[in-house]
């Protein structure tokens, strides 16, 4: 058994059981790839994929466990990697993130620009994402960490460390009735309106859908959803509807015909946080990027927390 053919089954398997599709990903040849799986079944003596002529059309039961092993296997086998990089270069390698649109042109800049300066070694990616696949590209392996906004369900594999509390604003064009209300804004007032929000927003149990569940108004209609804040502030500025998004995300001098109404006393806040695999094996200037980030973030609280059980909490 080799290395190699578990690699080959396991980008099989992520690409959607496409051979050619895992040939290019890998930079090598189709018929390389299912000449070592078949190689590697007839060594276990079982069959990983369920053909149909040439094709691979169903993973079989045995091979959903070996292909959970072999990605495992292959996760230690980085992590040994880059344990040896550890020692040999402490300020060389590679850091890749994957985040929302708004926590990378708003939050992280300044992080970004700190890191740099502090570890000019080290190539950094920046993915930006929707947040509902975030916890996705950590557990393949596309990312080291994310950083998101919205707390999904819990996964064994995953850790989700809180980071700081955000809220949300109302974003308008200039001279919106809203603007005009000689009151505290409400829910049933924005309501009236169709809304344009983040495409996570209104998926059950956020902030949002509990607020109007408990308020008893409906939500509005959503005219447009989209992961890109600044997608959300075009289409606002359009008169497509009213805006709902993270206040950090609202400049006064940037945003010339837009005004921000404040809806932080209509939502409770959410918090912005980090994700991490628990079997990661995180290089030095990973920790230094974290504590950037969020200074309660130390290597030894990120480390007590990538090997405390699951229901132990660390969102606060």
């Amino acid at each position: 058994m080799k290395l190699q053919q578990l690699r080959y089954a396991v980008e099989v398997y992520r690409q959607n059981l496409n051979v050619s599709d895992a040939a290019d990903a890998l930079f090598t040849s189709q018929p390389g790839i299912s000449k070592q799986i078949r190689l590697l079944e007839e060594e276990l003596g079982v069959p990983l994929f369920v053909r149909h002529g040439k094709r691979m059309v169903a993973v079989t039961a045995p091979g959903k466990v070996v292909l959970e092993t072999a990605e495992r296997i292959l996760r230690e086998v980085q992590n040994i990697k880059k344990i040896g990089t550890e020692f040999a270069e402490h300020d060389r390698g590679t850091l890749t993130m994957a985040t929302t649109h708004t926590q990378a042109r708003y939050a992280l800049p300044q992080v970004v620009s700190a890191f740099v300066a502090q570890y000019p070694g080290v190539q950094l990616s920046i993915l930006p994402a929707s947040p509902l696949v975030l916890d996705k590209m950590v557990l393949e392996g596309e990312a080291d960490f994310a950083i998101g906004t919205e707390l999904g369900p819990s996964h064994a594999d995953l850790r989700k460390l809180s980071c700081y509390a955000w809220n949300r604003s109302v974003v308008v064009p200039d001279g919106h009735p809203l603007l005009s209300l000689n009151r505290t804004l409400q829910l049933a007032d924005l309501a009236a309106y169709p809304l344009i929000t983040y495409e996570s927003a209104l998926l059950d149990n956020t902030a949002i859908t509990r607020a109007f569940a408990q308020a008893g108004v409906d939500i509005p209609q959503v005219a447009l959803a989209s992961a890109d804040t600044d997608i959300i502030k075009t289409y606002v500025k359009l008169g497509l509807g009213v805006g709902l998004m993270a206040s950090m995300a609202f400049d006064a001098e940037a945003d010339k015909g837009l005004q921000c109404i404040s809806a932080e006393h209509l939502f409770e806040p959410s918090f912005a946080h980090i994700v991490l695999r628990t079997d990661s094996y995180l290089r030095g200037y990973a920790y230094a990027f974290l504590a950037l980030f969020a200074p309660k973030l130390t290597r030894e609280y990120v480390e007590t927390a990538l090997y405390a059980p699951l229901d132990e909490d660390f969102s606060i």
